[in-house]
């Protein structure tokens, strides 16, 4: 299926409204009776621009149907007095009984309310809402930006907060399902709502645990993940703006490559699963997005893309996953070092975390010489797109949906620990640290091309940080060009955890004695950040106006020592503003 008869299926729509004096389409009718079809992973919508929408659901019915009508309704009331657009639809098993539609010739700025229809059956009202006219200049934009929603640690009452929330859309920055389950990392506890996750054709995790291997057992992923009342809450009411990490496929992923040993397996077949079903369930627009599921290579699809809100602001969301080189240190190289298995060992420590910057520096020159190019996040194509968008924008913020974290972690150990761990250690070389050439040049771009007021919205490492970015991350000699605001994960391990776990018997455990000890060796070595807290879940606001870009930090409390939920989960808020013109973010904690 190539991307035009895909876009003409069943699974995808265009039809302009009412509006713009265009009769509204019927069909969906059925004679079922009531009860036949249901809606079980809510309804959603997406992609917002100045002029359409996309809307989203999943419906289902008797066992045995392979296909199911039912239509769209849009109206500009929540009692649809008069419907806008009404689109005729069929869900297939196909496309696992997803569809979407994307209407066009609606207002501006405005709210509308939607639903889907199938036999007597009528979904959930959702409510979405447009952007800001082209050219024009609202007095504000205000969304949040949620990531790592971890199914089986902690709990997801932070979504409750966030539905709470009185903003225009929210944007995902990846993470949205976790493709294994039992793994060990995701040995905490879970609210007792969320209860194991039985993946039909998963595979074995070295170390343990289960992986998702087929497009049904990435669909399981999502249509349980969808299943929780207050991830559908956040669908039903607020436009989504989604991209990937890499747990839509598989951890520290590059291109269709697994790292769960150091093999680094291609799974090319996997990682088309894995696109399948992250397009089925994601309400994107298919006028930026392309997709084909005719094409062999594990790059049948395309997901960056760009929207504008005004002349206020310019979102750039990036893929930081499916263009990517391999990770500069070698995992085999280091597990030969130490004598370990360079095949099925586990060799991250040293290769993505905790990484020797002489040996980051050795590996990043070798994987020039054999590249021809320093190893890349974004990939030459991306790459030129991202210089070019940011340099044609004329808005007032440069907003970066940037997945892997941009600010410095670096940790000095040359005067603190015995040979050989007396090196400056890069934290995490899965980040933008591992890539420090490709950094530095899209970084002194900004500064040559004098873009101003560049931030970076970011997730990936389940904790809050605010951090100043320079052209050269050395702060006696590089020139600041950027801030990067990092959230933490909704639900998932805290990344202050996973590195107590790793440096657990090595000369690196006192780092992580305490969180607070983390937290104050990290801003004692890396002095451009603003604001840190590693040891954290929950989610970030962020309001935009023509002098200002100004986020709330919102941490929620973990799980109660019985494993209940908290039954008030905010711990506390820290406001960072960020003033037009300027890169030193200033911090309010504890609001």
């Amino acid at each position: 299926m190539d991307r035009r008869q895909f876009i003409r299926s069943a699974m995808y729509f265009t039809v302009a409204s009412a509006t713009a004096g265009l009769s509204a389409c019927g069909g969906g009718e059925s004679a079922a009776a009531e009860g036949t079809f249901s809606f079980p992973s809510g309804v959603a919508s997406g992609d917002p621009k100045a002029n359409s929408v996309v809307f989203w659901t999943r419906c289902v019915g008797p066992a045995a149907q392979l296909s199911i009508a039912l239509k769209l309704e849009v109206s500009s009331s929540a009692k649809f007095e008069t419907v806008l657009a009404s689109v005729a639809l069929s869900a297939t098993s196909q496309y696992d009984f997803t569809v979407r539609a994307k209407v066009t010739n609606l207002q501006a700025n405005s709210v509308y309310f939607y639903r889907f229809v199938s036999g007597q059956d009528s979904s959930v009202v959702g409510q979405t809402k447009t952007a800001p006219a082209a050219g024009s200049t609202p007095a504000q934009v205000k969304f949040a930006w949620l990531t790592c929603q971890d199914w089986s640690v902690n709990h997801w009452s932070a979504m409750d907060l966030l539905a709470a929330e009185e903003i225009d859309f929210m944007v995902h920055l990846g993470d949205y399902i976790y493709e294994t389950v039992g793994a060990s990392f995701q040995t905490a506890q879970a609210e007792a709502a969320h209860t194991r996750i039985s993946l039909p054709n998963g595979l074995a995790v070295p170390g343990g645990g289960t992986y998702a291997n087929s497009v049904d057992d990435y669909r399981t992923l999502y249509r349980t993940y969808r299943s929780d009342p207050r991830l559908q809450e956040l669908h039903r009411k607020f436009p989504m703006i989604a991209i990937w990490d890499d747990h839509e496929f598989s951890d520290d992923c590059w291109q269709d490559h697994q790292t769960y040993n150091n093999e680094n397996k291609q799974e090319t077949s996997r990682r088309r699963n894995a696109n399948q079903a992250w397009v089925e369930n994601m309400p994107i627009d298919f006028g930026d997005v392309s997709f084909d599921l005719n094409n062999s290579s594990y790059q049948n699809i395309r997901i960056y893309r760009d929207f504008q809100f005004g002349t206020l602001m310019h979102l750039v969301m990036t893929d930081q996953r499916l263009y990517r080189d391999d990770h500069a240190v070698d995992e085999a190289a280091v597990a030969l070092a130490l004598g370990h298995n360079p095949a099925s060992g586990n060799d991250a420590i040293g290769a993505r975390y905790f990484v020797p910057q002489t040996s980051l520096k050795q590996f990043e020159g070798l994987d020039t010489f054999a590249l021809q190019h320093a190893p890349s996040i974004l990939g030459a194509t991306q790459t030129q797109w991202w210089k070019d968008t940011l340099k044609s924008s004329n808005a007032a913020w440069k907003v970066w949906g940037n997945e892997v974290t941009l600010n410095r972690m670096w940790v000095d150990m040359r005067a603190a620990a015995p040979a050989p761990y007396n090196q400056v250690y890069i934290v995490n070389a899965d980040a933008w640290d591992g890539y420090p050439t490709h950094r530095a040049e899209l970084m002194t771009y900004l500064k040559t091309e004098n873009i101003k007021n560049v931030v970076a919205i970011t997730g990936d490492l389940h904790a809050f940080q605010c951090g100043t970015i320079r052209d050269n991350p050395d702060p006696a000699i590089g020139t600041a060009v950027a801030v990067d605001f990092v959230a933490a994960g909704i639900s998932s391990t805290s990344f202050y955890n996973y590195l107590k776990a790793g440096a657990g018997g090595t000369p690196l455990e006192p780092l992580v004695a305490t969180p607070a000890t983390f937290d104050a060796i990290i801003r004692g070595n890396n002095p451009d950040f603003a604001y840190v807290d590693h040891d954290a879940q929950g989610y970030a606001v962020a309001t935009v106006t023509a002098s200002a870009f100004t986020v709330m930090f919102n941490k929620v409390k973990p799980l109660n020592a019985d494993g209940s939920k908290p039954a008030q989960p905010l711990l506390k808020r820290t406001r960072i503003n960020l003033a037009s013109g300027s890169t030193s973010p200033q911090v309010t904690d504890n609001v």
